[in-house]
């Protein structure tokens, strides 16, 4: 790990080198058509079918039309953390030879003193892993929570610092529920403010933005918007009190969401989320999938 007095002089080069690239690019970046396809990358987040082969899995990514994967580099994953030196570069050579990459990478991580952390983001940034998302911190109720968030910050910024050495970058999900640190978004703006989306972004799910904020979704993602590093879609509807995930386009995501999407001419990956068969098999939600990405390319893309 690099020196706080190291942290800063390489801060303060790479602010430099960047400033110094923007004013390039502004000169050289060509204008986008209103009307042309953006280009994000689009990957399936893949935990109900990672029990398939690596070859399968992405043969079968490769044949439904997506551009990668989210992977599962996790506790319960398709690799576990300390397979990681060993199998992550099996699975990312599967995937090349369709094609395909691992677009991000679902992890455990959320702190840097957790077993592995090091390892696995040295190992990913080494094999082209740009992303890897977070684990979700979670707040106790019968404390303070403006306190949670204070002692939060020492723990952001050391991981934002080893993201920084490593060149790759977190990005942080969204989820619902009073227990969850970023649901109600503004939270994750706090804790994330003093960082580039090279290091810290979010993870915008308008699925769960919808559930938390209901209407008041566009303020949610207006918040994110400065941070954002990635875009999960989903959909749900609600069961009396409890919201159930439906297939894409089946329930209360407002498609309005990919219009505004598409104004902030953002580039970073999009992550399809088919969370609505979890006792399927893996053929169905391959089928899941495939039929959500055709919803998601006719709302977004077309």
């Amino acid at each position: 790990m690099p020196t706080p007095d190291q942290v800063s002089e390489f801060s303060r080069r790479t602010l430099l080198a960047g400033a110094a690239g923007a004013a390039a690019v502004a000169f050289t970046r060509p204008v986008k058509a209103a009307n042309s396809a953006p280009a994000n990358k689009i990957c399936a987040f893949v935990k109900f079918v990672q029990s398939l082969s690596y070859d399968k899995l992405a043969a079968s990514i490769a044949e439904a039309g997506f551009d990668g994967i989210e992977a599962t580099i996790r506790d319960k994953g398709q690799i576990l953390p300390e397979q990681v030196p060993d199998e992550l570069p099996k699975l990312v050579e599967a995937l090349k030879k369709h094609g395909l990459e691992i677009t991000v990478m679902a992890s455990s991580i959320n702190r840097i003193d957790q077993p592995h952390t090091e390892s696995v983001l040295r190992t990913a940034a080494s094999l082209g892993i740009k992303r890897y998302r977070m684990e979700y911190y979670r707040y106790d109720l019968q404390r303070s929570v403006s306190e949670q968030l204070v002692e939060l910050r020492p723990v952001i910024k050391d991981l934002a610092a080893m993201n920084r050495e490593l060149g790759i970058a977190a990005v942080y999900q969204n989820h619902s529920g009073a227990y969850a640190v970023g649901a109600t978004i503004w939270d994750l703006h706090e804790l994330f403010r003093d960082y580039s989306t090279d290091e810290l972004g979010i993870a915008f799910d308008i699925r769960h933005a919808t559930d938390e904020a209901g209407l008041s979704w566009p303020v949610q993602f207006n918040e994110a918007r400065p941070h954002l590093g990635a875009v999960y879609v989903k959909d749900f509807v609600w069961d009396g009190k409890k919201p159930e995930n439906v297939p894409l386009g089946e329930g209360r995501v407002d498609k309005s969401f990919f219009t505004q999407l598409r104004k902030t001419n953002f580039t970073g990956p999009i992550s399809v989320h088919v969370e609505y068969l979890p006792d399927g098999s893996t053929t169905e939600n391959l089928a899941a999938m495939k039929r959500d990405l055709t919803t998601l390319k006719n709302w977004y893309v077309s």
